[in-house]
């Protein structure tokens, strides 16, 4: 009888005792990483603390502050920010229990009243693409910014109030301004086949499907009608994510080419004639470029910042009034690059900022944060 209770109070302990896991974020870089969004999958917790379900999880910093977290519509996948010095770690721990509610810091819809505009935002910066109601005015695949600084998500109130014809987006609120001119180009990061020394932009995109919307991560995907490229028959699909706190989009794009004519894919930003900083850092894998932003009435509006990041980038080139990232296609293989922009008002006072901001998210994306679960 007493080995038989020994036993029950040792099993007893043990199950208690599995009531936490340790995770460990290393940052092999000399960039200090501030609230940098990492994953885990939840397979990789489940059996080793006795809870039910993902959402009955909360996650604590070294400091045992909770730290916020999204599971991703896998529901599996869990999302956090988290902050490593350079060439340092940081542990953050899991435990049962009940997460705080948290404002949503990302968001992304289909916009209907706005000629099916697909729009998305985070705490710093804000685009859209273009739909099927505009195509036969303003066909493009290219990426429309609407440029912040707020952390507020305001694209909702924008379309509403410029609808309302209270206030226009187009002239600075005090908290954004959509300054950028597209037009059938590849805007501020579209992507197009580049064949045979040619450059063949898309139209709009004629599907969606929203997977994730907030409150760390929004990604959907775009489907295109199929075009013709020298009579073949191709179309493309783009997943694109926004992350809070980032500036640029991580976007993963395929294309069905059956007789396998895309060998090369560029990822262009617009030449505007009022573009005056050009960059292009194959080393660092970016380009970029900077222009005065100015509003529709003529008023200037400080400094908008535009960039690509390739990691696979082999060339840069000056095209059709575009400057275009190129990098190598592989018939049926994905294709992944980065976009985005900024704006001297909200966190980049001068040129130098915005590139080195670009590079240093280059550095971040080909040295990730490494993520060890004890």
């Amino acid at each position: 009888m007493k080995k038989i209770f020994i036993f029950l109070f040792i099993s007893i302990f043990l199950l208690s005792c599995k009531q936490k896991v340790e995770i460990t974020v290393f940052n092999n870089t000399n960039l200090d990483r501030s609230n940098e969004i990492v994953e885990f999958c939840f397979c990789n917790v489940k059996g080793k603390i006795n809870f039910k379900r993902n959402d009955e999880i909360i996650i604590l910093d070294k400091n045992n502050n909770k730290i916020p977290y999204q599971v991703l519509s896998d529901n599996k996948t869990i999302i956090f920010p988290a902050s490593v010095l350079a060439n340092d770690s940081s542990i953050y721990t899991v435990l049962v229990g009940v997460p705080d509610s948290i404002p949503a810091k990302t968001f992304g819809r289909q916009v209907p009243e706005r000629k099916d505009d697909f729009t998305w935002e985070n705490d710093r910066i804000a685009f859209r693409m273009y739909g099927p109601a505009l195509a036969s005015e303003n066909p493009s695949n290219g990426v429309d910014v609407w440029l912040k600084r707020t952390d507020k998500l305001v694209v909702d109130r924008f379309y509403k109030d410029d609808l309302a014809e209270v206030q226009s987006y187009h002239v600075d609120n005090g908290e954004g301004i959509d300054c950028y001119k597209v037009g059938n180009t590849l805007g501020a990061g579209g992507i197009a086949p580049y064949i045979d020394n040619k450059l063949f932009i898309g139209s709009n995109y004629d599907n969606y499907l929203v997977t994730d919307s907030g409150p760390l991560r929004t990604t959907f995907k775009l489907t295109y009608d199929k075009f013709n490229i020298n009579e073949d028959s191709v179309q493309q699909k783009i997943y694109i994510s926004l992350d809070a706190g980032n500036h640029l989009n991580k976007a993963t794009v395929y294309y069905s080419d059956k007789n396998n004519v895309i060998n090369q894919l560029a990822a262009g930003i617009c030449l505007h004639d009022s573009v005056d900083t050009i960059i292009s850092d194959i080393d660092n894998r970016f380009i970029s470029y900077a222009e005065n932003a100015v509003s529709n009435a003529g008023i200037h509006s400080g400094r908008s910042y535009v960039g690509v990041i390739m990691p696979t980038l082999e060339s840069v080139i000056e095209k059709e009034n575009h400057l275009l990232a190129i990098g190598q296609h592989l018939n049926g293989k994905s294709f992944t690059y980065y976009f985005g922009a900024g704006w001297s008002k909200w966190g980049f006072p001068s040129d130098k900022d915005w590139i080195n901001y670009m590079k240093e998210t280059s550095i971040k994306i080909r040295n990730p944060l490494i993520v060890i679960i004890k």
